[in-house]
């Protein structure tokens, strides 16, 4: 479908199913006022969030306004995540060296499982964070990849996919 304002409308138009040719919806117009009230709404809405995705998010924001730590170990934050299927812990995902303009010199990504428990996720993240950003996020990760030639950084590469264990 196609999403265009007309005066003081948004209309949603246009619709097309690829796989069903036929299909054919008519034209919804909704005020800009509704609209933009619903599309505030539901952009708020965290009802359909499970503990660990709730710390996995409030994790990375965290972190996300916190990135000096990370400058003084020469790393990025690539992100935080956590699966339905693993409801009790959530991964951080770093990149060494954080500015990799020259792509031919050696990288390493660095990982990090990380328990979640019945705590409140907004309390879990914050110790979370205060753990993480507490020292050298290079001490406790493991290298979960990288360039082919990431050892000269230092590091020993992993036996194996930390994720597949």
């Amino acid at each position: 479908m196609t999403v265009t304002r007309d005066g003081d409308h948004v209309v949603w138009a246009g619709w097309r199913d690829l796989a069903n040719q036929d299909f054919d919806l008519p034209e919804l117009r909704f005020t800009t006022g509704q609209y933009e009230a619903e599309v505030l709404r539901a952009g708020e809405d965290r009802s359909w969030e499970w503990p660990a995705g709730a710390v996995a998010r409030l994790l990375e924001a965290g972190l996300r306004r916190r990135e000096d730590w990370l400058v003084r170990w020469d790393c990025a934050l690539e992100g935080v995540w956590a699966s339905r299927k693993e409801p009790d812990r959530i991964h951080v995902v770093l990149m060494h060296p954080r500015n990799r303009a020259d792509a031919d010199l050696p990288w390493l990504q660095f990982g990090m499982t990380l328990p979640i428990s019945a705590d409140a996720p907004s309390v879990q993240a914050e110790l979370l964070e205060a753990r993480l950003t507490a020292g050298d996020p290079r001490a406790t990760a493991e290298v979960w990849g990288g360039s082919h030639d990431a050892e000269q950084l230092g590091y020993p590469w992993p036996p194996v996919d930390p994720l597949l264990m």
